[in-house]
């Protein structure tokens, strides 16, 4: 395989590859590798869960999302989770259930998403990154599943996240 970095920056790194496909086809292709990252849906005791209203230039505004953000080098996913959970929306989880994980868009960028559902929550001192604009609300599980069907919720992996966590309290009531 033949790589030539393009860009490399503080979250993507742009590189034009060469491989060989499993047809025999050789082809260069357009490659966003990433570090990856962890998303929480936080879920407290009465079911209720947390999101971020956040700033996103890409999406030329606010959007809903679960909390979430970037690996460190060499950061388990688990420790991410717990991190970011603290950072974003001050909350810190007794408990972090995986969930699974999803890939962005592997058509031409390698990013995982592990997404978490955290429980036995208590309020600590959010730390915001400088690039992170947003507000935090409480609202019921059933309400924000609702703000995906009537399109108000876009974001994928908040998406994932929320399903995920309802299909996985769903079955723990059964």
């Amino acid at each position: 395989m033949a790589v030539r970095q393009i860009y490399k920056g503080r979250i993507v790194d742009l590189r034009l590859e060469t491989v060989t496909l499993p047809n025999q086809v050789t082809v260069t292709l357009e490659m966003i590798r990433h570090p990856g990252a962890a998303a929480i849906v936080p879920v407290h005791e009465d079911g209720s869960v947390t999101l971020v209203h956040q700033y996103r230039h890409a999406a030329d505004g606010y959007i809903w999302e679960i909390p979430a953000g970037k690996l460190d080098a060499g950061e388990e996913p688990v420790c991410c989770a717990g991190r970011e959970l603290q950072e974003e929306v001050g909350l810190k989880a007794g408990e972090l259930v995986r969930l699974g994980m999803i890939f962005t868009a592997p058509g031409f960028c390698d990013e995982r998403i592990h997404l978490f559902l955290a429980r036995q929550l208590t309020a600590t001192t959010p730390q915001l990154d400088e690039d992170e604009v947003l507000s935090v609300s409480r609202m019921p599980l059933a309400h924000a599943l609702d703000m995906i069907r009537s399109g108000v919720i876009q974001d994928a992996k908040t998406i994932a996240g929320l399903h995920h966590a309802a299909a996985y309290l769903a079955a723990e009531r059964r």
